[in-house]
């Protein structure tokens, strides 16, 4: 199906059995919390495997001048040791302009460059883990080094950044005379960090060959691009490669692409007839695989006297890796959220010596609205005007600059429930205006915004003798709950019970999806899983001699006025297949599609030590139709949580010098722990989108993140006085605003 107008009324709608946002627990929990759900480095298949460990370059630009590997050749339990000299010949890397960036040929060891900090320049393969690091670490390099360019400045970021999908620039109106005529006015550059994905799973592979093709289990949210990536790579036809990937340990788009760990394992396997695993160690996930770019942003806005914007400017700057041309669009939401009739966006970038930085937890709005949000609170002050109030005012009946409605939209609706919910009415208008002992305390609150997306995707339904129904997908589930609501859809569709359903997910072999990323997973996945449970029951109504709009199927069976069959009896012995597929159609253009939200933060100041404390924090959202209240929550406050540490924790740093960063671990690149969060409250508006899909929902997996952090940055103004417009929001930079007189 295709989706060129509304959904009409559908099976979704009826939820006779109510299992449609109903909170089911993870129908995988129980193998999760009980250690039997294999995740790639534990899967055992084939021979007894051998280990391979990664060697990375300890420059960030340069050549290998000479490189001593007899040590480690020679080394107990060594099977293999590749460089660049004797790595087996692999496609060139690219392209770059690739239409699936992350299906593009990612060669490793391929020749003497090295382009970043921990690229790899050696691999050693041994009996054991132990043996092969052993090994590794007694490989000698010489280096030809040479100077690099490693920090982002808007002098550097010239380059408009462009891509096939994205444009880097718009404008309506006249901008500049706007602003520069507005009564009253804010222009403030803000800056943010580079960000890690710090997913607990480290990326891992398992790879063995088996009748001239190579079977890789690995740690991936897109199982099709890695085919397609691993093919490109070893310049094998496609169906040569099998990519598995059923359990994985958080992605947050770090598992878009895959790395050396699956390229150098595929190979080795195939040199040695054994399979071979390969994982990365936390500390080599910071370079060898990729990063969210640090950011400059200008945001300028204009506005009458009663707060009514005239003038909305964003522009951003951010890095790409020298080879590469991936950019933070974190302007981009700005087009889109307030209405002002001059409006202008930009994005440049600049080419640094650095890693990959790629799609990280909410690419573009998750920083973008730290400093838009930011900037939003500073004009409310100049104003004198409540924030909410001001956002208010400035609401859009039509996206401003698409010229299109919106499919829908209730961001208003989420301020002034949010608002009631949270106490806003009990906010000190003034900066310092509440005080208990030597804390401050302030309030804070941003609006929220992620843009939805519909992919193609495909599906297989097959329905048995037993009354058991399994669905083919090559869909993946990143620990959001994909297991658990494409169960319910199922279920919901086909008149089941959960326990009657199963899932056969994260498999390329399996029928074409977008896999999980950009939180399009569960609408688009999710909407070709709907169509194939449609087929499937036009196809069990007229084996009754009905259509599927007289059938009732409930409680595992079909029923077609006085008659009534078990499914498992309708499928025969041979049981009963269909298939299913969505496509995006044109509603994307005639609508414009967002999830939307509103966060209110409450934080406490130490007036003697600048210690930033969050007291409580509310998130409220529209995201269309919710599939599961327990998971959709869960997905929300943990997306609230990644808010809290781009507000207060995260931040990768980079030796200016050397080109890497400096705290590649857990210990040192800090993320909120459980002391760091106290009350996290999700809660979401009744709402269903039928110009978004068939299931009519939205995505939630990072709608939580966009905007949460500038509500806390915003309490902290709000209780000391100290606005501070570089990310994180550490004491030392509270501290140096309490000092200023």
């Amino acid at each position: 199906m295709e989706m060129k107008a509304p959904s009409a009324p559908n099976p979704i709608d009826d939820n006779r059995q109510g299992l449609i946002g109903k909170p089911v627990d993870r129908v995988d929990g129980r193998l999760k919390v009980t250690g039997k759900a294999p995740y790639a480095y534990e899967v055992q298949e084939g021979n007894r495997p051998v280990y391979g460990f990664v060697v990375e370059a300890s420059i960030a630009k340069g050549a290998v001048a000479d490189i001593d590997t007899s040590f480690a050749e020679s080394a107990p339990g060594v099977l293999l040791v590749w460089t660049y000299r004797n790595a087996p010949r692999q496609a060139e890397w690219g392209p770059v302009d690739a239409k699936d960036r992350y299906a593009r040929s990612s060669p490793q060891l391929g020749n003497a460059r090295i382009r970043h900090y921990g690229e790899a320049v050696a691999y050693v393969v041994a009996e054991s883990f132990e043996l092969a690091r052993a090994a590794a670490q007694s490989v000698r390099i010489r280096y030809a080094a040479e100077p690099g360019e490693f920090v982002l400045t808007k002098d550097k970021a010239t380059k408009p950044a462009e891509t096939e999908e994205k444009k880097p620039d718009s404008s309506l109106g006249n901008f500049e005379q706007a602003f520069a005529q507005a009564p009253v006015s804010v222009d403030a550059t803000y800056t943010t960090p580079f960000h890690i994905h710090a997913q607990m799973e480290p990326h891992a592979t398992l790879a063995y060959w088996k009748g001239g093709r190579v079977i890789v289990h690995c740690s991936s949210q897109l199982v099709e691009s890695a085919q397609k990536a691993v093919a490109a790579t070893l310049q094998i036809a496609p169906d040569k490669v099998r990519i598995v990937s059923r359990y994985i340990g958080g992605g947050f788009g770090g598992k878009l692409p895959v790395y050396a760990d699956v390229m150098l394992s595929a190979m080795a396997s195939r040199q040695l007839n054994r399979p071979v695993k390969t994982a990365l160690t936390r500390q080599q996930m910071f370079h060898l695989t990729t990063h969210r770019s640090d950011t400059i942003q200008r945001v300028r806005l204009g506005a009458t006297s009663d707060g009514k914007l005239t003038a909305i400017g964003h522009e951003t700057w951010s890095h790409a890796a020298r080879f590469d041309n991936f950019y933070e669009a974190a302007s981009t939401q700005t087009r889109s959220l307030y209405a002002a009739p001059n409006r202008m966006t930009a994005h440049r970038m600049a080419h640094l010596d650095l890693p990959i930085s790629d799609s990280t937890r909410a690419p573009g709005e998750a920083v973008g609205m730290l400093a838009l949000e930011g900037a939003m609170d500073e004009l409310a002050e100049k104003l004198k005007l409540d924030p909410i109030e001001l956002r208010i005012r400035n609401e859009p009946t039509i996206d401003p600059e698409k010229n299109i409605p919106y499919s829908t939209r209730q961001l208003v609706q989420c301020l002034k429930e949010g608002a009631e919910r949270f106490g806003w009415s009990r906010r000190s208008a003034a900066p310092g205006g509440r005080r208990e002992g030597r804390w401050l305390v302030g309030m804070g609150m941003a609006s929220a915004t992620r843009s939805n997306y519909l992919r193609p995707s495909k599906c297989t339904v097959t329905l048995d003798r037993n009354g058991v129904l399994t669905v083919h997908m090559a869909m993946t589930d990143i620990g959001t709950g994909s297991y658990t609501i494409f169960t319910q859809i199922a279920a919901e569709m086909m008149g089941l019970p959960i326990d009657r359903v199963r899932m056969d997910l994260g498999d390329s072999d399996m029928p074409e999806t977008p896999g999980s990323g950009g939180s399009f997973g569960a609408a688009s996945a999710g909407s070709g899983l709907f169509d194939a449970c449609n087929n499937l029951r036009e196809k069990i109504a007229r084996r009754l001699g009905a259509g599927a709009a007289d059938a009732t199927f409930a409680n595992g069976r079909v029923s077609v006025g006085n008659r009534s069959e078990l499914l498992g009896t309708v499928a025969g012995a041979i049981g009963l297949s269909a298939d299913g597929e969505i496509k995006p159609g044109d509603m994307m253009k005639k609508f414009s599609q967002q999830a939307y939200g509103a966060f209110f933060s409450e934080v406490a100041v130490d007036a003697d030590t600048g210690e930033i404390r969050l007291r409580r924090m509310l998130g409220v959202f529209a995201a269309g139709r919710i599939l599961n209240q327990k998971t959709a929550t869960s997905q929300a406050t943990g997306a609230m949580i990644w808010g809290v540490g781009s507000a207060l924790h995260e931040d990768a740093i980079v030796d200016p010098r050397y080109g890497y960063f400096v705290n590649h671990d857990l210990a040192e690149y800090h993320v909120p722990a459980h002391a760091d969060i106290p009350a996290v409250e999700a809660y979401f508006l009744p709402e269903v989108d039928d110009k978004a899909n068939p299931l009519k929902i939205k995505g939630v997996g990072e709608l939580g993140i966009c905007g949460a952090g500038a509500s806390i940055a915003n309490a902290v103004y709000n209780a000391c006085g100290v606005r501070i417009r570089d990310y994180p929001l550490t004491l030392d930079k509270v501290l140096a605003g309490l000092e200023r007189p």
